[in-house]
């Protein structure tokens, strides 16, 4: 699930409406409107401030070790 999906559904889950929101996160309420519609994007400031107003805290996934190629043949 992406970031932004996780956020839409933790802004659902928490019960407070998009003007609460917007209110303490400072994020402008068309931004924050438009973020959650898919219309817009947020920029990483406003994810931070989003996702801590929200009780979330995002880490980075770790990448996928790659696969050392074995040897065939001898």
């Amino acid at each position: 699930m992406s970031i932004t999906q996780q956020l839409r559904d933790a802004m659902d889950e928490s019960g407070r409406s998009r003007y609460a929101l917007a209110k303490e996160t400072g994020i402008d309420m068309s931004t924050l409107h438009r973020f959650y519609w898919g219309l817009g994007n947020l920029s990483a400031h406003g994810i931070d401030k989003l996702a801590d107003a929200l009780g979330l805290e995002l880490q980075p996934k770790r990448p996928a070790r790659k696969r050392e190629a074995t040897k065939k043949g001898g």
